[in-house]
């Protein structure tokens, strides 16, 4: 199942808060472009997984690249994305997505002793698991026993999986003035909304004639601050992800083959076929109309 993100950037999670608040997914970055996902948000807490492959996991301004066998945990209401870095193939990338209500109630003295105080937490926004270490091998055992369970939801694995993830959380409390800290990322949490605003911009208008100015309107800031969000978050500058986005539009199209490079072209907001193609050349190797012959 590949990301789907709403109106604000938020992820959709097909899990219901009233039976088992937990979902798990694997193989998404094989359905994404460039095996690279959205920055995107949700308010659930996220465990993710490096397999074979070397990932690049974005949280807020920074990022954290994963080798084979490392896991992330990313706190609630974090921006995030994740591009993978090596491997010929796309990772499988196993992860969990999951509401604190898994542990306990929400008015509950477990959930607001426990659960509460690493969601609100302005100074955690994840938290690395390397497989090098040898203090984390029960976490990162713990973490692949539950992908397993929700893999194979043999009968029990509901209490398998909640005795696990309680597991991850008495780990934290107990060791959160060990963990390592992020001042920042919470702090410039303004600048987070207003990355979401632009690129949310970018996502609805691509098609559409866009300046800089659009973009920076968009989030109610000057073209130098948008620029200096987009370095922050995107590495690049607002104009060159609008054109990456448009790119990657284009290449979705071509692999559905049901219009004309022109058409393509035009609907992704490339006013040139000419300089279409040689953006997409410089992007990914070859001409879009060799691409489309390709029939990939």
């Amino acid at each position: 199942m590949s990301i789907q993100i709403d109106h604000q950037l938020r992820e959709f999670i097909p899990h219901s808060v009233n039976e088992f608040p937990i979902t798990y997914f694997h193989d998404e970055l094989i359905t994404l472009t460039d095996l690279a996902g959205p920055l995107h948000w949700h308010p659930d807490f996220e465990i993710a997984s490096a397999v074979c492959g070397t990932l690049d996991y974005q949280v807020g301004g920074e990022h954290i690249v994963l080798q084979p066998g490392d896991s992330i945990f990313v706190n609630g209401n974090m921006l995030h994305g994740i591009k993978q870095l090596s491997g010929d193939v796309a990772d499988p990338m196993p992860n969990i997505v999951f509401s604190g209500t898994l542990l306990a109630p929400e008015s509950s003295t477990v959930y607001r002793k426990y659960v509460l105080p690493i969601l609100r937490s302005d100074m955690l926004p994840f938290v690395v698991f390397r497989h090098d270490d040898p203090s984390l091998c029960e976490i990162n055992r713990i973490i692949n026993d539950i992908y397993k369970n929700m893999s194979e939801m043999q009968i029990g694995f509901e209490l398998a999986v909640q005795r696990n993830i309680n597991l991850i959380f008495e780990y934290l409390n107990y060791n959160f003035d060990l963990l390592s800290k992020t001042q920042s990322t919470r702090i410039q949490m303004n600048n987070q909304i207003r990355i979401q605003k632009m690129l949310l911009f970018i996502y609805e208008n691509y098609g559409n004639d866009v300046t800089l100015r659009d973009i920076a309107d968009a989030a109610d800031v000057s073209r130098s601050e948008a620029g200096r969000c987009f370095q922050t978050y995107m590495g690049c500058s607002p104009i060159d992800a609008l054109i990456d986005y448009r790119l990657q539009m284009a290449h979705q199209l071509l692999n559905e083959g049901a219009q004309s490079l022109k058409e393509i072209s035009y609907a992704c907001g490339f006013n040139s076929v000419n300089y279409f193609s040689r953006r997409f050349k410089l992007k990914y190797g070859f001409a879009p109309s060799i691409y489309a012959k390709m029939g990939k």
